[in-house]
């Protein structure tokens, strides 16, 4: 997976929106102002993506390419390694995982009006 296509990903996805609100080399992916990913765009390594406590510690018992979230909450972030032993397909379904959360961490009230338009 390369830079490109991980932002690609993540823009797919209904009602995304990316920006630089901490310094100009670290994109984040956010969904009504929320953060659910964020990448190095000069040094394309790693990932952070939201996760479930729970999956969280499964996932970093079973690869050595998650971490808990470097510079986030350890509990609810991970980092995930690019180029380690965490496939392709896992990585999408991560960053599917973390865009779920969060928007479904939503108000009711934010959530329709995305929705419904």
């Amino acid at each position: 997976m390369n830079f490109e296509e991980f932002r690609a990903y993540c823009l797919e996805k209904p009602f995304v929106t990316e920006g630089f609100p901490f310094d100009q080399k670290t994109l984040v992916l956010k969904v009504a102002g929320k953060m659910f990913a964020l990448a190095d765009i000069e040094d394309f390594n790693s990932i952070n993506v939201k996760c479930d406590p729970e999956k969280s510690i499964e996932l970093r018992e079973s690869y050595s390419g998650v971490e808990p979230g470097y510079h986030m909450n350890k509990k609810h972030w991970n980092t995930v390694a690019i180029n380690n032993d965490v496939s392709r397909g896992l990585i999408f379904k991560l960053i599917d995982h973390s865009y779920d959360l969060v928007f479904k961490s939503l108000p009711n009230k934010t959530r329709n009006e995305l929705t419904l338009g």
